[in-house]
Protein backbone atom coordinates (compact mmCIF):
# COMPACT_ATOMS: atom_id res chain seq x y z
CA UNK A 1 0.00 0.00 0.00
CA UNK A 2 0.81 3.81 0.10
CA UNK A 3 2.05 4.73 3.10
CA UNK A 4 3.26 8.14 4.37
CA UNK A 5 6.46 8.51 6.35
CA UNK A 6 6.22 11.02 9.70
CA UNK A 7 9.08 13.76 9.69
CA UNK A 8 10.77 15.40 12.15
CA UNK A 9 8.16 18.30 12.00
CA UNK A 10 5.03 16.39 12.16
CA UNK A 11 4.29 16.08 8.43
CA UNK A 12 4.41 13.13 5.68
CA UNK A 13 6.42 12.14 3.17
CA UNK A 14 4.73 9.90 0.77
CA UNK A 15 6.96 6.10 0.22
CA UNK A 16 6.18 2.90 -1.33
CA UNK A 17 5.92 0.43 0.98
CA UNK A 18 4.12 -2.88 0.41
CA UNK A 19 2.07 -4.03 2.95
CA UNK A 20 1.53 -8.17 2.33
CA UNK A 21 -1.75 -10.11 4.45
CA UNK A 22 -0.76 -13.29 5.04
CA UNK A 23 -3.27 -15.78 4.21
CA UNK A 24 -6.36 -15.55 6.80
CA UNK A 25 -6.80 -18.69 8.91
CA UNK A 26 -9.65 -19.87 10.11
CA UNK A 27 -11.06 -18.75 13.40
CA UNK A 28 -9.11 -20.84 16.72
CA UNK A 29 -10.02 -20.05 20.08
CA UNK A 30 -7.69 -20.40 22.92
CA UNK A 31 -4.28 -20.38 21.16
CA UNK A 32 -1.39 -18.64 23.09
CA UNK A 33 -0.89 -17.77 27.00
CA UNK A 34 -3.76 -18.78 29.18
CA UNK A 35 -2.74 -16.85 31.92
CA UNK A 36 -4.91 -13.54 32.45
CA UNK A 37 -4.43 -10.38 33.21
CA UNK A 38 -4.27 -9.08 36.85
CA UNK A 39 -7.12 -6.82 36.58
CA UNK A 40 -10.67 -7.16 35.31
CA UNK A 41 -11.89 -4.45 33.28
CA UNK A 42 -15.33 -4.81 34.61
CA UNK A 43 -18.63 -5.72 32.85
CA UNK A 44 -19.02 -4.50 29.28
CA UNK A 45 -21.91 -2.55 28.63
CA UNK A 46 -23.40 -5.51 26.25
CA UNK A 47 -26.71 -4.22 24.14
CA UNK A 48 -29.20 -6.77 24.46
CA UNK A 49 -31.44 -7.56 21.89
CA UNK A 50 -34.08 -4.48 22.42
CA UNK A 51 -32.48 -3.19 25.78
CA UNK A 52 -31.22 0.37 25.29
CA UNK A 53 -28.21 1.97 23.87
CA UNK A 54 -26.59 4.03 26.62
CA UNK A 55 -22.97 4.62 25.54
CA UNK A 56 -21.57 4.66 29.72
CA UNK A 57 -19.31 7.58 31.02
CA UNK A 58 -16.32 5.98 31.69
CA UNK A 59 -15.94 5.13 27.88
CA UNK A 60 -15.17 8.35 26.41
CA UNK A 61 -12.62 9.39 24.20
CA UNK A 62 -12.68 13.13 24.79
CA UNK A 63 -13.91 13.77 27.99
CA UNK A 64 -17.62 14.60 27.14
CA UNK A 65 -18.24 12.30 24.30
CA UNK A 66 -17.70 8.49 23.60
CA UNK A 67 -14.21 7.14 22.25
CA UNK A 68 -14.76 6.65 18.30
CA UNK A 69 -13.61 3.16 18.47
CA UNK A 70 -15.62 1.80 21.58
CA UNK A 71 -18.72 3.62 20.32
CA UNK A 72 -18.42 2.32 16.48
CA UNK A 73 -18.37 -0.97 17.93
CA UNK A 74 -21.11 -0.82 20.19
CA UNK A 75 -23.25 0.85 17.00
CA UNK A 76 -22.15 -2.19 14.65
CA UNK A 77 -23.18 -4.67 17.59
CA UNK A 78 -26.19 -3.17 17.56
CA UNK A 79 -26.75 -3.19 13.51
CA UNK A 80 -26.66 -6.96 14.01
CA UNK A 81 -24.53 -9.09 10.94
CA UNK A 82 -24.61 -6.83 8.10
CA UNK A 83 -21.26 -9.27 6.97
CA UNK A 84 -18.10 -9.91 6.74
CA UNK A 85 -17.08 -6.29 7.79
CA UNK A 86 -18.74 -3.00 9.40
CA UNK A 87 -18.22 0.34 8.63
CA UNK A 88 -19.65 3.46 10.98
CA UNK A 89 -19.59 6.50 10.20
CA UNK A 90 -19.78 9.02 13.11
CA UNK A 91 -21.71 12.44 11.96
CA UNK A 92 -21.35 13.50 15.92
CA UNK A 93 -19.67 13.02 18.71
CA UNK A 94 -21.22 10.36 20.54
CA UNK A 95 -22.98 11.47 23.82
CA UNK A 96 -22.63 10.05 27.07
CA UNK A 97 -25.00 8.46 29.60
CA UNK A 98 -27.98 9.29 27.15
CA UNK A 99 -30.15 6.68 25.47
CA UNK A 100 -29.54 6.31 22.03
CA UNK A 101 -32.26 4.76 19.04
CA UNK A 102 -31.56 3.24 16.10
CA UNK A 103 -33.67 3.54 12.75
CA UNK A 104 -33.14 0.94 10.04
CA UNK A 105 -32.04 2.05 6.47
CA UNK A 106 -31.71 0.33 3.63
CA UNK A 107 -28.49 -1.12 4.11
CA UNK A 108 -27.95 -0.90 7.56
CA UNK A 109 -28.95 1.42 10.32
CA UNK A 110 -28.44 5.09 11.71
CA UNK A 111 -27.55 5.98 15.34
CA UNK A 112 -29.78 8.63 16.75
CA UNK A 113 -30.04 10.69 20.09
CA UNK A 114 -33.48 13.18 19.78
CA UNK A 115 -33.93 12.56 15.65
CA UNK A 116 -30.03 13.62 15.72
CA UNK A 117 -27.90 11.90 13.29
CA UNK A 118 -25.22 10.03 15.07
CA UNK A 119 -23.62 7.61 13.36
CA UNK A 120 -24.48 5.61 10.41
CA UNK A 121 -23.83 1.63 10.24
CA UNK A 122 -22.94 0.25 7.09
CA UNK A 123 -21.29 -3.16 5.49
CA UNK A 124 -18.53 -2.58 3.94
CA UNK A 125 -15.12 -4.11 2.51
CA UNK A 126 -11.78 -3.78 3.44
CA UNK A 127 -8.95 -4.87 0.84
CA UNK A 128 -7.02 -7.79 2.56
CA UNK A 129 -3.83 -6.71 0.56
CA UNK A 130 -3.65 -3.44 3.16
CA UNK A 131 -2.82 -5.36 6.00
CA UNK A 132 -0.34 -3.62 8.34
CA UNK A 133 2.17 -6.37 9.01
CA UNK A 134 3.36 -7.37 12.42
CA UNK A 135 6.71 -6.75 14.81
CA UNK A 136 6.81 -8.75 17.94
CA UNK A 137 5.66 -8.65 21.13
CA UNK A 138 9.45 -7.64 22.39
CA UNK A 139 10.14 -4.85 19.60
CA UNK A 140 6.02 -3.45 20.28
CA UNK A 141 6.91 -3.13 23.83
CA UNK A 142 10.19 -0.80 23.41
CA UNK A 143 8.12 0.90 20.89
CA UNK A 144 5.32 1.43 23.38
CA UNK A 145 7.77 2.91 25.93
CA UNK A 146 8.52 5.86 23.49
CA UNK A 147 4.48 6.33 23.33
CA UNK A 148 4.05 10.29 22.58
CA UNK A 149 1.14 10.87 24.67
CA UNK A 150 3.13 9.97 27.86
CA UNK A 151 4.16 13.20 27.73
CA UNK A 152 1.84 15.20 25.50
CA UNK A 153 -1.41 14.30 24.90
CA UNK A 154 -4.93 16.02 23.66
CA UNK A 155 -7.23 13.17 25.35
CA UNK A 156 -5.28 11.94 28.59
CA UNK A 157 -8.49 10.13 29.81
CA UNK A 158 -9.48 8.52 26.71
CA UNK A 159 -10.81 4.80 27.72
CA UNK A 160 -8.08 3.29 24.94
CA UNK A 161 -4.88 5.32 25.09
CA UNK A 162 -5.15 7.99 27.80
CA UNK A 163 -2.28 7.29 30.66
CA UNK A 164 -4.24 9.09 32.63
CA UNK A 165 -6.91 5.70 33.55
CA UNK A 166 -6.20 3.46 35.94
CA UNK A 167 -5.03 -0.03 35.71
CA UNK A 168 -8.38 -1.99 34.94
CA UNK A 169 -10.39 0.94 34.67
CA UNK A 170 -8.90 2.11 30.70
CA UNK A 171 -7.51 -0.54 28.50
CA UNK A 172 -4.21 1.67 28.06
CA UNK A 173 -2.67 0.81 25.02
CA UNK A 174 0.00 3.01 24.38
CA UNK A 175 1.48 2.90 20.70
CA UNK A 176 5.09 3.73 19.66
CA UNK A 177 6.20 4.75 16.27
CA UNK A 178 9.11 2.61 14.65
CA UNK A 179 11.68 3.87 12.22
CA UNK A 180 9.34 3.60 9.66
CA UNK A 181 6.45 5.28 10.60
CA UNK A 182 4.35 2.04 11.66
CA UNK A 183 3.13 2.56 15.50
CA UNK A 184 3.17 -0.92 17.64
CA UNK A 185 1.43 -1.80 20.34
CA UNK A 186 1.68 -4.67 22.74
CA UNK A 187 -2.08 -5.81 24.61
CA UNK A 188 -2.75 -8.63 27.22
CA UNK A 189 -6.18 -9.10 26.15
CA UNK A 190 -8.17 -8.50 29.27
CA UNK A 191 -11.30 -10.38 30.96
CA UNK A 192 -14.32 -10.26 29.74
CA UNK A 193 -13.16 -9.63 26.16
CA UNK A 194 -16.10 -8.61 24.23
CA UNK A 195 -16.54 -7.41 20.19
CA UNK A 196 -16.46 -3.65 20.82
CA UNK A 197 -12.99 -4.04 22.74
CA UNK A 198 -11.61 -5.30 19.64
CA UNK A 199 -12.89 -2.25 17.54
CA UNK A 200 -11.26 0.08 20.30
CA UNK A 201 -8.13 -1.65 19.92
CA UNK A 202 -7.96 -0.96 16.02
CA UNK A 203 -9.14 2.88 17.22
CA UNK A 204 -6.34 5.20 18.80
CA UNK A 205 -3.21 2.71 18.47
CA UNK A 206 -3.68 3.24 14.54
CA UNK A 207 -4.39 6.91 14.89
CA UNK A 208 -1.48 7.91 17.11
CA UNK A 209 0.32 6.76 13.64
CA UNK A 210 -0.81 10.13 13.05
CA UNK A 211 1.73 12.76 15.37
CA UNK A 212 -1.57 13.42 17.50
CA UNK A 213 0.23 15.07 19.98
CA UNK A 214 0.64 17.72 17.83
CA UNK A 215 -2.32 18.27 16.23
CA UNK A 216 -5.60 17.13 17.76
CA UNK A 217 -7.33 14.48 15.69
CA UNK A 218 -10.72 12.64 16.08
CA UNK A 219 -11.98 9.43 14.59
CA UNK A 220 -14.79 10.38 11.70
CA UNK A 221 -15.01 6.84 10.19
CA UNK A 222 -13.86 2.94 11.26
CA UNK A 223 -14.63 0.18 8.89
CA UNK A 224 -13.42 -3.14 10.79
CA UNK A 225 -13.31 -6.82 9.71
CA UNK A 226 -12.95 -9.15 12.82
CA UNK A 227 -11.46 -12.89 11.89
CA UNK A 228 -11.64 -13.59 15.67
CA UNK A 229 -12.21 -12.56 18.54
CA UNK A 230 -8.75 -12.73 20.94
CA UNK A 231 -9.11 -14.88 24.36
CA UNK A 232 -8.32 -13.50 27.56
CA UNK A 233 -4.67 -13.03 28.60
CA UNK A 234 -3.15 -13.26 25.04
CA UNK A 235 -0.51 -11.54 24.35
CA UNK A 236 -1.33 -9.81 21.51
CA UNK A 237 0.19 -7.00 19.22
CA UNK A 238 -1.67 -4.25 17.08
CA UNK A 239 -0.09 -2.60 14.38
CA UNK A 240 -0.62 0.76 13.07
CA UNK A 241 0.33 2.65 9.70
CA UNK A 242 -0.97 6.11 7.77
CA UNK A 243 -1.58 5.62 4.16
CA UNK A 244 -2.74 8.56 3.13
CA UNK A 245 -4.12 12.35 3.92
CA UNK A 246 -5.62 14.93 2.47
CA UNK A 247 -6.57 18.19 4.19
CA UNK A 248 -7.91 17.59 7.28
CA UNK A 249 -8.79 14.12 6.85
CA UNK A 250 -5.55 11.27 7.52
CA UNK A 251 -6.34 7.64 6.09
CA UNK A 252 -5.39 5.00 9.29
CA UNK A 253 -4.67 0.94 8.67
CA UNK A 254 -4.15 -1.11 11.61
CA UNK A 255 -4.30 -4.68 12.36
CA UNK A 256 -4.72 -6.83 15.21
CA UNK A 257 -2.28 -10.08 15.88
CA UNK A 258 -2.81 -12.85 17.88
CA UNK A 259 0.19 -14.45 19.63
CA UNK A 260 1.01 -17.00 16.96
CA UNK A 261 1.53 -14.34 14.63
CA UNK A 262 -2.45 -15.01 13.55
CA UNK A 263 -4.22 -12.07 12.01
CA UNK A 264 -7.24 -11.54 14.42
CA UNK A 265 -9.04 -8.45 12.86
CA UNK A 266 -7.97 -5.35 10.42
CA UNK A 267 -9.39 -2.17 9.77
CA UNK A 268 -9.45 1.10 8.12
CA UNK A 269 -10.10 4.45 9.23
CA UNK A 270 -10.77 8.55 8.20
CA UNK A 271 -9.24 10.96 11.36
CA UNK A 272 -10.37 14.55 11.42
CA UNK A 273 -8.35 17.23 12.51
CA UNK A 274 -9.88 19.53 14.61
CA UNK A 275 -9.95 23.19 13.55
Amino acid sequence: MNNRRQNGDGSFTPIVRSVTAPPLRAPTVGRGRSSRPRVSLGAMDHQASGAPLVIGARYNGPPDSGNGGYCSGRFALAAGRLGDAVEVTLRRPPPLEVELTTRATDSGIDILHDLELIAQVRPATIDPDEIVEPVGWDEAAAASARYPGLVTHPFPTCFVCGPQRAVGDGLRLFPGRLPDGRTATPWTVPDPMTPELVWASLDCPGGWAIPLEGRPYVLGRLAVRIVRTPTPGERCVIMGAVTGQDGRKAYVRSSLWGPDGDLLAHARATWLALA
